[in-house]
């Protein structure tokens, strides 16, 4: 499929315009049932970063790093908790005060923090 110059850079403008989901993540351990929650403005860019870090032993989060390392990455599951209800009509609505919202109820919702997950408060 051979496309022009000018609509291979149509395509490009019309990706990098477009609104990628916002939402909370977690990376959950099956064997020890440890959990990292996360979130991001691109969810999906997000969870690809964190997977592509983990296999080049590059994770800013030692503790979850470790694990993968140790048990491998079959242990391992990745999932889209939850994502910002976009508010388009809503001109004080703020996507990133939206986010930090979702993320603290998720994070306390999944218990994340101390010997049950890998986040540090």
């Amino acid at each position: 499929m051979n496309l022009s110059p000018e609509t291979k850079r149509a395509l490009s403008r019309q990706y990098k315009d477009s609104v990628r989901p916002a939402g909370v993540f977690a990376i959950r351990n099956r064997s020890n049932a440890r959990v990292y929650v996360a979130g991001s403005l691109d969810v999906e860019g997000a969870i690809n970063r964190a997977r592509f870090e983990l296999n080049l032993r590059s994770h800013r989060n030692k503790a979850l790093l470790q694990d993968w390392l140790a048990l491998g990455p079959e242990q391992f599951g990745f999932e889209v908790v939850d994502r910002v209800k976009e508010r388009e009509n809503d001109p004080g609505f703020d996507r990133a005060a939206e986010l930090e919202k979702l993320l603290a109820l998720w994070q306390e919702e999944l218990q994340c923090f101390g010997e049950h997950g890998y986040n540090t408060p």
